[in-house]
């Protein structure tokens, strides 16, 4: 079934993952997007503010998108975003860190020019297996309405 503006009320919407994050998956990450010593150098890491190896905060973002997407973008009448309004990073993500994503419907409109679609604002929170969260993410969504809701 495909997910529809409707079915993104307000509130809590779910819970995905994990997914586990090794030490290859940061330094090739690093090595081809953000080659930056404290995620590609173990020592030079540790002598950091982060105090050892830890992955981009654009590695983090890309990880939250696939969980995005394997948990319910990819079933939804999806028709892309606009943009992120925020993203913050919190704690650094480190090798062997299991992930989990908490996504929660900030707001549901309906648009005022294209009142076939709504826009959703989710609110998402990546932690790991400590409940420690490493960052989060608002943006908002353009999802198609269900046919009939006009």
């Amino acid at each position: 079934m495909t997910l529809t503006f409707e079915d993104f009320p307000p509130g809590r919407f779910g819970t995905f993952g994990p997914r586990h994050v090794t030490r290859d998956e940061i330094l090739a990450f690093a090595a081809e997007f953000d080659p930056q010593p404290m995620h590609l150098d173990e020592e030079a890491a540790a002598k950091s503010m982060l105090r050892g190896l830890s992955g981009s905060g654009w590695h983090l973002c890309s990880l939250m998108m696939r969980m995005m997407a394997d948990g319910f973008i990819t079933r939804a009448a999806s028709l892309g975003s606009p943009g992120v309004d925020e993203v913050r990073w919190l704690s650094p993500l480190r090798p062997g860190d299991d992930l989990m994503l908490d996504v929660d419907v900030l707001e549901a409109r309906t648009s005022r020019s294209r009142p076939g679609l709504g826009i959703v604002k989710f609110k998402c929170s990546v932690r790991n297996a400590a409940g420690q969260t490493l960052a989060e993410m608002t943006s908002p969504i353009l999802i198609k309405r269900r046919e009939g809701a006009v």
